[in-house]
């Protein structure tokens, strides 16, 4: 499979599932070109995917083990840039990486997710009143007025973000995942967004609170007393936001499209013939709200054994690897012939949506509740909605490593 041409990804991600099925029809792992010309590699496999996600021999530090980077080839005018600038949870490796984890850990324990429910409710109460106050028979945006400014919000209560900066910030994490943009508009986004992480700082020092940032900035290592420095202070918390609003966002947005395009599964729903969980994990699994997620690093030459089909694929030392969770959703080794169909009531839903190993999404428990508080209410309120285009009008999110939809228009029935 490795003499074929690579797959160049398409910056704009115009087609996410059909370029994802190219992949998998190439094999368990790939080659593919990133945007900016970048060669690597693609696993679309479930199993080989969790194997190379615990893998030791497999890194996120780019600092260290990307050659291209250290010896200067990649710089700021690659456009995925940030995802190798910043350091956090999600860039770093071995003993740096379960540091950062222990110091961020406590800011999503359950307790903490849990006391946001009323928040959640409120802040959902609230956006379905304001959906309520459109005229019957106009066109709404449930992305815009729902999908993401549900996650924003909590996002922004979460961290204590001050009146008028949550806007902002999504805009600006927004476009540090465009993968279609120019790499001095991603420079500009990433600017931005470091302005506003000094903001955000700024105004916990002189305003501290029950808050994640205000946790952070307090945060603690038991095991050799380090904190969170600068940097890693301000580039965790970027990460947060753009992490913590776009997935659910995404979460939302196909749970949505699912049901609107399957009314039977709908009523089920609605009726609690199928619980709302399994609903959730059926979106995450048929849609993960990331296509791919990059990055990772080769430490040493590594052999992917093939099987009957299949040869092995020898990946060589600092090789870029990406993680195609929303193709891994899709293998028909799990999920037979039906893989590409929504079915909320199928029995296995596995799924690598949030990661797996010791980068599993640590946010993985709030996003599954705004979907389970969200949803129902949603549905509850607006019995009878409708999309208002076809489904094969809805136009994707300009990003190879976010899963959603620039829009979702629907026609809000009145209940």
């Amino acid at each position: 499979m490795t003499d074929m041409q690579p797959l160049v990804l398409d910056p704009s991600a115009a087609d996410v599932q059909g370029e994802l099925a190219r992949l998998r029809s190439r094999g368990p792992i790939t080659q593919i070109v990133l945007p900016g010309g970048v060669p690597a590699w693609s696993a679309t496999d479930a199993g080989v995917l969790k194997k190379l996600l615990t893998d030791p021999r497999v890194s996120k530090d780019a600092q260290l083990h990307w050659p291209r980077l250290i010896e200067g080839e990649i710089g700021q005018d690659w456009v995925m840039f940030p995802w190798v600038a910043a350091r956090n949870m999600l860039t770093t490796f071995g003993d740096q990486h379960q540091r950062l984890r222990r110091l961020v850990a406590p800011a999503f324990t359950n307790k903490r997710t849990q006391a946001l429910r009323p928040r959640i409710e409120a802040f959902v109460a609230e956006l379905l009143d304001e959906l309520s106050a459109v005229p019957t028979g106009e066109i709404v945006d449930l992305r815009a007025g729902f999908a993401t400014a549900l996650p924003i919000r909590v996002i922004g209560e979460l961290m204590g973000v001050p009146a008028g900066m949550d806007e902002q910030l999504r805009v600006h994490a927004d476009g540090i995942l465009d993968t279609s943009l120019d790499p001095a508009e991603v420079g500009a986004h990433f600017g931005a967004l470091f302005v506003l992480m000094e903001q955000l700082l700024q105004h916990k020092r002189d305003n501290p609170g029950d808050d994640l940032t205000t946790v952070l900035m307090n945060a603690h290592d038991d095991a050799d007393g380090s904190r969170l420095d600068e940097q890693e202070l301000r580039d965790t918390l970027l990460l947060i936001i753009t992490a913590g609003h776009e997935t659910t966002a995404n979460l939302l947005d196909h749970s949505i499209i699912g049901l609107l395009t399957h009314p039977g599964q709908r009523k089920a729903a609605r009726t609690e013939q199928t619980p709302w969980p399994e609903v959730i994990e059926e979106s995450l699994r048929w849609n993960a709200p990331l296509a791919h997620m990059p990055l990772r690093f080769a430490v040493e030459d590594l052999v992917i054994a093939g099987d009957a089909d299949t040869p092995d694929v020898r990946i060589g030392r600092g090789d870029v690897i990406i993680a195609s969770l929303a193709g891994a959703g899709r293998d028909r080794k799990l999920h037979g012939d039906t893989a590409d169909s929504f079915d909320a009531s199928r029995g296995s839903k596995e799924h690598l949506a949030f990661g797996y190993g010791v980068h599993h999404c640590l946010g993985a428990p709030l996003a599954r509740l705004e979907a389970a508080v969200a949803l129902p209410a949603l549905f509850d309120r607006f019995p009878d909605m409708e999309l208002a285009v076809d489904p094969g009008a809805l136009r994707p999110l300009p990003s190879i490593v976010t899963n959603g939809h620039r829009e979702l228009p629907v026609h809000r029935v009145a209940p």
